[in-house]
């Protein structure tokens, strides 16, 4: 029989009124690749913060290779080879990787002084071990971009020779050709014995990568199966307690840009940025423009740009016609433009901040009476906004970050909505969002695209693109080379022109580049 690498029940967690975890039960074999699935706030996190020993539950067992865990600290959760790959990134920014792998475990030499290149060498074999020869052991955290941090993240956990490792959310800040890296890590790692427990709200990689999976909602799991004795559709029921039905709402008739006589509320021409971008495009009310690219093709520094973070070196923006020169995130606001950016905990929301304050924030001047807020008066017309969003009152007075995921970037929408914004920049706002959240937020959209709004939509999920956008623009080395219309959406038609193929269906507004 197989060995059990890790088994819970009964196990019960508190924090005040809120029940986390509510008697789970959870059994996982030695070297097996388990999924944790079910919706934000299901309780998956709890369960990894508990294991990590970050969290001590009020009730039940929990059992590692057949040891009780009767303390629960970080230290006791690595003597029992347990090592954890956070999906809210725990490394220290100014901290270089090195010391980030090395944290209190650097090699000294006799008077008790750090020996940096023996440590920066060390580290360098590790990175090498798991195929990640771009990052510089050297480099700072902070100037990583996401994804890199995220493999980092994944590496230093790995680089501890876990028993158990337990994977948050590990593919939701990562490119396609990282989460085929990730794969092959955890194909060398469970053939090497290591029990790997994986939450992804990713259907696709959970089959490609998992063998068994555990369904979690309201705290409990209500379901247990090998991967290839349930479909998506029974898994989806699970973790939402219903049918999804229609996960994209209808598209309307289609936007004819060609013969359209309603003026483009945002486009810009030979757009250029540090990174040589040379970006056109327009964007209608009422539609939702897809931007397709595979990672680091200049789509954030365009977003950047339209949002006035970052100065673009040559091209036009227009909005509504006429030409503005976007000198700062204040200036773009008031031109009705708000901008979901890619990651909601850093570059977003404010955490410590309730919900009411991080809604408000951007249209805090129409609720100053001689310079004091209105609280009352602002409240109440938040209050309204969350309502639309389907986020729970609660959030008018509860800090952002007691929040799932999910309900942190509807509260990011409802600051836009709030504001009555033209136009919403969104960079892949459904990353590490449940299904049944992912579905409010394409509603969402499109019903702001029906009241007259108009949207730019780039998302690392190729179907949302397919199924949700008007048209796809797909970059390649920061140029559009595809424009697809509506009839000629596909997979296919996307990753052929994201890899820089030409020739594919659909018109392109700029000359294709050669691969």
């Amino acid at each position: 029989m197989q060995a059990t690498a890790l088994s819970i029940s009964r196990l019960t967690v508190r924090y005040g009124p809120t029940i986390a975890l509510d008697s789970a039960a959870l059994q996982i074999g030695a070297g097996e690749v388990h999924a944790l699935l079910g919706e934000n706030g299901a309780g998956k996190s709890t369960i990894v913060k508990v294991l990590s020993g970050l969290v001590r539950p009020n009730h039940g067992t929990v059992s590692i290779f057949d040891r009780n865990v009767d303390r629960f600290a970080p230290r006791y959760a690595n003597a029992l080879g347990v090592r954890t790959a956070f999906q809210e990134i725990s490394l220290v920014k100014d901290l270089t990787v090195a010391q980030n792998f090395m944290l209190m475990a650097e090699p000294l030499n006799l008077l008790g002084m750090v020996r940096r290149r023996a440590r920066d060498a060390m580290v360098r074999e590790k990175l090498d071990a798991l195929g990640i020869t771009s990052i510089d052991p050297r480099t700072e955290v902070w100037r990583l971009d996401l994804p890199s941090r995220q493999k980092i993240e994944i590496a230093r956990a790995i680089s501890g020779n876990p028993r158990i490792l337990l994977l948050d959310e590990p593919t939701a800040s990562l490119s396609s050709r990282d989460v085929q890296w990730l794969g092959d890590v955890i194909e060398r790692l469970k053939g090497a014995g290591t029990t790997v427990v994986l939450i992804s709200h990713r259907m696709q990689e959970v089959r490609a990568f998992c063998s068994a999976l555990t369904i979690f909602r309201n705290g409990r799991a209500v379901g247990a199966y090998a991967m290839d004795d349930v479909g998506d559709a029974k898994i989806i029921e699970l973790m939402i307690g219903r049918s999804l039905g229609a996960a994209f709402p209808a598209k309307p008739v289609r936007i004819d840009v060609e013969t359209a006589t309603s003026a483009p509320v945002l486009s810009c021409r030979n757009l250029a940025t540090s990174v040589g971008a040379d970006v056109s495009l327009s964007l209608r009310p009422g539609e939702v423009l897809g931007l397709a690219g595979l990672d680091g093709m200049g789509q954030r520094d365009l977003f950047l740009a339209l949002f006035g973070v970052i100065q673009p070196v040559a091209g036009q923006i227009q909005i509504g016609g006429q030409e503005v020169q976007m000198r700062s995130v204040a200036h773009a606001i008031r031109c009705g433009i708000g901008m979901l950016p890619e990651d909601r905990k850093t570059e977003a929301l404010f955490l410590e901040l309730d919900g009411c304050e991080n809604v408000s924030l951007p249209s805090l001047q129409r609720f100053l009476l001689a310079g004091i807020v209105r609280g009352r008066y602002e409240r109440k017309t938040v209050s309204r906004v969350l309502d639309v969003v389907k986020v729970i009152r609660r959030a008018l007075w509860s800090p952002v970050r007691n929040f799932s995921g999910g309900n942190q970037q509807k509260i990011a929408v409802a600051k836009w909505l709030l504001t009555n914004s033209r136009v919403l920049l969104l960079y892949d706002p459904t990353r590490g969002i449940d299904v049944g959240t992912k579905t409010e937020i394409y509603h969402l959209i499109r019903r702001y695209t029906e009241a007259g709004g108009a949207a730019l939509f780039y998302s690392t999920e190729i179907p949302e693109l397919v199924n949700l956008c008007d048209r796809v623009m797909v970059i390649y080395r920061g140029r559009i080379v595809e424009t697809l219309a509506a009839e000629a959406l596909s997979e296919s038609a996307i990753m052929s022109a994201a890899v820089g193929r030409s020739g594919i269906a659909g018109v392109s507004e700029q000359p294709a580049l050669a691969p």
